[in-house]
């Protein structure tokens, strides 16, 4: 008998790479899975525990205590099976989550995983624990009748990319100022204005950067209160940080100002671990003014909040004059069940209140768009056409600056090439709808997916990272840390990483690239984009919001991992020999096929290395978890050290007997 797992994310926390990889690493070793996705309260688990031999919960952005508070109720309530296994693993507190697992323990949990713990590590002890568990017998048909309600793709496309006015902006604006108490002292859009002219402004530093071929280097950073804030920007701008961000905390993300102040009035130490970002609509509009009073660099707010419109309003009254986020980038790689439409229409709100500083006070307000989605195995052409897609609807709304983001995948000449047609395709699309007049920028993201566990590859990662971001053209390169495979990044980590970062651009005068290659990318990505833009806005019928909406509906444009289910999820990628990302699955996107035939051809020249009998999503697994595992020479992965990518790893994952 298999033995049945239950699988899942809890609270606010949106990663879905890792578990859409162990659920699928379970199914291919023979333990069934009821799989919850992402965003559950912990009574989803407990609703189910009976009918499962083990109950799996993952949880990265630090805040399992707050999650897991009503545990102990609910083990009671729900008469807790002492036979069934519970394993709780990721980054599971924002300070020394190691020194924290006995509390877990006596909650409960038979083991937990407080730092990264390999997939085929988790299938040698679950296939040893649960190997003499009982008969469960119709789990799955009845998870299928009472489990998690899984929306349909919306038939609703009630959305129209000229949604507000000024009347209904009005109105609107008053309900989102009331939203939380910080939001009245943002009600005067003319005191914002005269503060925001005073202010440091992105716009300006970016083109004046790009003007001078400068890159200019962005560490995030966020931590619970003003001061500590402020220790953190001053220290980032003395050793070299050109712009700065809030990085802000996940209940923020989900709107749960209530509680954030839970969590400050318990904290009575005042100690910076205590939220993993600074939650900006608490702290409001005073706080935020004092700060970039104090700190005179420009500011950025980084967020993938559901509802956007309250932390824009009171992020543009403190003197932030960049905005990150879109309706898509936003919301699929981030949320279960937000449609598309709602998302849109949040969206729009940001983008008339940003359009309006420029028309009524001249202030011209960054844009930026998350273009990174779920970090890892994105071909280019997808970050790409989203960033596209969301610019458009920005410029729409009179927006005069975007940035177009880009996650590092570790082919250097397909990573250079995909930020050059960026800005290449975006601007060309822009003025095609006759918005002429709009700054296009691009922001290159080091590696976005889990780091290497050795810190030398750390290292070498960051170094190489900050040389093909130079070497690209990039407006700004956002950093990493060598400490991201362990905890939340301290001061000191992001100080290094600067260091490190600045050292790599120093050098990559020296540093060569085959503009060939490069080019022959380039010529890909800008085939691949134009062709999923423009089915897109067909089916759209030339409106932008309608046609993104159906698009991801019939799977025309569809974002590899996405935990939505308004994704369609069908687009699978795996790597060429060299590291680059090739589409394996095109799904429904509608690509030329000469294009296709290329993808192709890259993908069966790696199967032929891998064997042709291993199964697709075990490529897709080890391609994942190669940098985690150091299962690659050297970085970029497009190094000569490193041709015949899929050669230098591991043929075979099944998990057999003799090993454990």
């Amino acid at each position: 008998m298999k033995p049945i797992v239950l699988l899942g994310g809890i609270g606010g926390d949106s990663h879905s790479v890792g578990l859409s990889i162990l659920k699928n690493a379970l199914l291919e070793n023979n333990i069934e899975v009821l799989y919850l996705g992402i965003q559950n309260d912990i009574e989803e688990f407990f609703k189910f525990h009976e009918i499962v031999n083990a109950v799996l919960i993952s949880n990265m952005d630090g805040h399992a205590d707050i999650y897991l508070k009503p545990f102990f109720d609910l083990a009671l309530k729900y008469k807790k099976d002492p036979d069934v296994k519970w394993y709780l693993g990721g980054n599971i507190s924002v300070d020394k989550s190691i020194l924290n697992e006995k509390k877990y323990l006596d909650m409960g949990f038979t083991r937990v995983f407080s730092t990264f713990v390999d997939i085929k590590q988790v299938l040698i002890i679950l296939k040893s624990s649960l190997s003499d568990c009982k008969r469960l017998p119709n789990s799955k048909e009845f998870f299928k009748r009472n489990g998690p309600a899984y929306l349909k793709i919306s038939s609703d496309f009630s959305v129209s990319d000229f949604a507000c006015n000024n009347e209904q902006f009005a109105i609107e604006r008053k309900e989102v100022l009331n939203h939380w108490r910080t939001g009245r002292a943002a009600e005067s859009l003319e005191q914002n204005a005269f503060f925001l002219r005073a202010c440091a402004s992105f716009p300006k530093i970016m083109h004046e950067a790009e003007q001078a071929n400068e890159l200019l280097i962005q560490p995030r950073s966020g931590v619970a209160y003003k001061n500590q804030q402020i220790s953190y920007f001053k220290s980032f701008k003395k050793f070299g940080a050109s712009v700065l961000s809030y990085q802000v905390d996940s209940l923020t993300r989900n709107n749960s100002y209530f509680k954030i102040d839970e969590v400050l009035k318990e904290n009575i130490g005042g100690y910076e671990d205590v939220l993993n970002g600074f939650p900006v609509v608490n702290q409001g509009v005073e706080h935020l003014r004092e700060i970039i009073r104090e700190v005179n660099a420009p500011l950025q707010t980084r967020h993938s909040t559901r509802d956007p419109r309250l932390l824009a309003e009171i992020s543009y009254s403190g003197g932030v004059t960049a905005y990150e986020g879109g309706p898509i980038c936003y919301n699929l790689p981030y949320y279960k069940h937000f449609s598309l439409v709602d998302s849109i229409k949040s969206w729009q709100y940001v983008d008339y209140l940003t359009g309006l500083y420029y028309s009524k006070y001249g202030i011209i307000l960054d844009r930026e768009y998350f273009g990174t989605l779920t970090a890892t195995l994105i071909p280019p052409c997808i970050a790409i056409s989203t960033n596209i897609l969301e610019a458009l609807l920005s410029a729409s709304f009179g927006v005069k600056c975007v940035t177009l983001g880009y996650a590092e995948q570790g082919n250097r000449h397909q990573d250079i090439a995909a930020i050059r047609m960026s800005k290449k395709i975006a601007t060309k699309y822009l003025k095609s709808f006759g918005y002429k007049n709009v700054e296009v920028h691009t922001a290159f993201y080091q590696y976005m997916a889990a780091f290497p566990q050795i810190i030398e590859q750390a290292e070498e990662l960051i170094y190489q990272s900050a040389i093909t971001a130079k070497l690209s053209g990039a407006t700004k390169i956002l950093t990493k840390t060598v400490v991201e495979a362990f905890k939340v990044p301290s001061m000191a980590d992001n100080i290094e990483s600067l260091s490190i970062v600045k050292r790599g651009v120093k050098n990559s005068d020296f540093s060569l690239i085959d503009e060939t290659k490069v080019s022959f990318e380039e010529t890909l990505i800008e085939r691949e984009v134009e062709s999923i833009i423009d089915s897109v806005i067909e089916l759209g019928g030339g409106n932008i919001s309608k046609g993104i909406v159906k698009g991801f509906a019939n799977g025309l444009i569809d974002i590899p991992f996405a935990p939505s289910v308004f994704n369609a999820g069908n687009v699978v990628c795996i790597r060429d020999i060299e590291g680059a990302v090739r589409i394996a699955n095109f799904g429904n996107l509608e690509i030329p096929k000469e294009v296709k035939d290329t993808h192709e051809s890259f993908v069966k020249e790696r199967l032929r290395k891998e064997g042709n009998k291993t199964k697709l999503f075990s490529i897709v697994e080890k391609d994942v978890l190669a940098v985690a595992r150091s299962q690659y020479s050297c970085w970029p992965l497009s190094d000569k050290k490193n041709l015949s990518f899929g050669a230098s790893l591991e043929l075979n994952h099944q998990i057999n007997e003799a090993e454990y």
